[in-house]
């Protein structure tokens, strides 16, 4: 089981990008200790010419980070032709108790790890880099987020075993069934849906003022906004919008259409909702930076691009969504 090629290429990344950031963290500690962007001194100009190298390895080494959510995705999906009883990646999650902890800690890294990279960009667009002790503070906090999501993962992996027959998603996610998957699988369709693209319809209005008129309330509502879109769209996919693309009414697998047979639509899905809830969040948190005197011109720029691009991701999630609802004869009927 270890010499699959994704689990290699998890491991093997894992290892780099932990190495990178336990060296970045040593020198995260001396920057909170010890950086003075007033001094001259030796000390301050040694600090900095080292920001530079260490910012641009820390973001090659966090992107890694975001790809591997969806390669170990991809990779339990992989598995589940190995694993007795297990038709997807619901199946091979749930082989054993560090599935689906592995799997929530690598979404948690891949929007820590996001963040840490927003936050640097924006430090680097002031010339003072007034966010440098805030950067390296959160790369304290994303260390021991990665190190237990690399822990689960390695746990997950060995502890797999071939001959034990594992819960298929039909199990999982069924309306019958007990516990929050199979709650979210049983929420009425109809409902959702207007739950849904209402939601979709105010979150779009508010990002559209937001871009016009760039008024903080605005922004700080549009942020709130597309957190709570994540959280609906996400129990939305599981609802109804699945069921479309299966085309069965009672399949409510959030995982299958990341297979071959769905064309992988699940993963340009699933990277819009992200990228779109991403943008959005973060453009109201960088909000709490424009007192910063360096920062007070910049940030406005900054996040009117992230909610236009915020916009966009969601539109193009809200489409994908749309699309087997017309060009199928599928319909949920009663449902």
């Amino acid at each position: 089981m270890i010499l699959h090629p994704g689990i290699l290429a998890l491991y093997t990344g894992s290892i780099i990008t932990l190495l990178l950031i336990f060296f970045a963290t040593a020198l995260g500690i001396r920057i909170l200790l010890q950086w003075d962007i007033r001094s001259s001194s030796e000390n301050q100009l040694s600090l900095e010419r080292k920001t530079y190298l260490i910012s641009t390895i820390i973001q090659y080494g966090l992107l890694f980070e975001i790809l591997s959510a969806f390669l170990f995705i991809y990779t339990a999906d992989d598995l589940h032709n190995l694993l007795v009883g297990a038709m997807c990646a619901t199946g091979s999650l749930n082989a054993n108790p560090y599935g689906f902890p592995a799997l929530y800690a690598r979404l948690g890294t891949l929007f820590t790890a996001a963040a840490w990279i927003a936050i640097n960009h924006v430090d680097t667009r002031a010339e003072d880099y007034p966010l440098t002790r805030a950067k390296y503070g959160l790369l304290l906090c994303l260390l021991p987020v990665m190190l237990t999501a690399d822990i689960l993962q390695v746990l997950y992996f060995v502890n797999i075993n071939p001959d034990v027959i594992t819960s298929c998603c039909g199990t999982l996610f069924s309306e019958g069934g007990a516990g929050l998957s199979s709650s979210l699988a049983s929420l009425p369709a109809k409902k959702m849906q207007a739950v849904f693209f209402t939601l979709f319809t105010v979150t779009a209005l508010t990002g559209t003022a937001a871009i016009v008129k760039r008024t903080k309330p605005l922004i700080a509502l549009y942020s709130v906004l597309s957190a709570l879109f994540l959280v609906v769209s996400i129990a939305s996919v599981i609802s109804f919008i699945s069921l479309y693309f299966y085309q069965i009414p009672t399949h409510h697998c959030p995982f299958d259409i990341l297979q071959a047979h769905y064309y992988y639509v699940g993963y340009l899905l699933y990277a819009s909702l992200f990228a779109g809830s991403f943008f959005g969040i973060m453009a109201g948190l960088i909000g709490l930076f424009r007192k910063i005197p360096s920062l007070s011109e910049i940030i406005p720029g900054i996040q009117r691009r992230w909610i236009i691009v915020s916009v966009w991701a969601f539109t193009a999630f809200v489409i994908q969504s749309i699309i087997p609802m017309i060009i199928t004869s599928f319909t949920l009927g009663s449902y």
